[in-house]
């Protein structure tokens, strides 16, 4: 794919565009804990929905799971069978499992009572993989998929029966709506590119922070992949942000190397804040935050 319209290159130039000014006078050491879905984690790093890891390594699922419980950070979880969604959160791992948005509705309410059975501290729709890059509806490992309305994501919600997280919102009218229906909380995404010329989801986060005003909990997503990224996130109005392929790398090394790699750039985190005066998440200033010009 050319560059030009590469919505990952458009997305890393964006958030490679957003500068940082320090703030050393009364700051400290800060504190990253934070609250999602009523549990307490030590940082507002979660996993991305990531599907399939098999191939990484041994039980790549459950790996992954094991590895966000290490760093007690919040396990999102894309596709997989019903036994990974048990054996992940086995592990102990609080899940938020993802499930896309198959043609057949009751293959969604499946698997919405089976991951609720589980324990999933959440669970939610990928509303971005409804279409093929030729204008067809999707098939996703010979699943068929189709787009859905308001109305039935009222009743995915009020079925779920916990906290309800939609993935893959990238506009004002889809957050409208994602609060229209009772959800809890929404991804800011556009699903590592899956359309060409996307807008940065750090570039619509203020406007989507305004539209729901504080109503839902706002994760960030696509191409996070520093401590500076994360802060910049936060900066812009998310509550937390989601990390995928930059976690496969370590994940290959097994669950402790994939926690220490969440830990790090946590820590990475920390020394911007140190370094900004904030003394906790909730000091993150959008004011330190400045678009190059130059």
């Amino acid at each position: 794919m050319s560059e030009a319209y590469d919505s990952n290159r458009i997305t890393r130039d964006y958030l490679d565009s957003l500068l940082i000014e320090t703030r050393y006078i009364d700051s400290d050491i800060p504190e990253t804990d934070c609250e999602l879905f009523g549990r307490k984690y030590d940082m507002p790093i979660a996993t991305a929905a990531l599907s399939h890891l098999y191939s990484v390594c041994d039980k790549g699922m459950v790996q992954f799971a094991a590895g966000a419980k290490k760093a007690n950070a919040l396990c999102f979880m894309g596709m997989g069978e019903d036994v990974d969604v048990e054996e992940m959160t086995q592990t102990g791992a609080d899940l938020v499992k993802i499930i896309k948005p198959h043609a057949d509705n009751d293959v969604i309410f499946h698997k919405i009572e089976q991951a609720v059975s589980c324990g999933a501290v959440a669970v939610g729709m990928d509303i971005d993989h409804a279409y093929t890059s030729d204008g067809r509806y999707d098939e996703v490992f010979g699943l068929p998929m189709k787009p859905k309305t308001l109305k039935e994501m009222e009743e995915f919600v009020r079925f779920a029966k916990v906290p309800f997280v939609v993935k893959g919102v990238l506009s004002t009218s889809d957050a409208a709506k994602c609060l229209e229906a009772g959800a809890s909380a929404i991804v800011v995404s556009h699903h590592h590119g899956i359309m060409p010329y996307s807008v940065p989801p750090f570039m619509m986060l203020p406007e989507i922070v305004k539209e729901v005003n504080g109503k839902m909990t706002i994760f960030a997503d696509c191409g996070i992949e520093s401590g500076a990224d994360v802060f910049k996130a936060l900066a812009l109005g998310a509550d937390a942000v989601c990390i995928g392929r930059n976690l496969m790398e370590s994940l290959k090394d097994g669950s402790d190397a994939m926690a220490d790699r969440m830990i790090a750039i946590n820590n990475e985190l920390k020394s911007i804040m140190a370094r900004t005066g904030a003394h906790s998440l909730k000091e993150i200033d959008l004011s330190v935050i400045h678009k190059r010009s130059f």
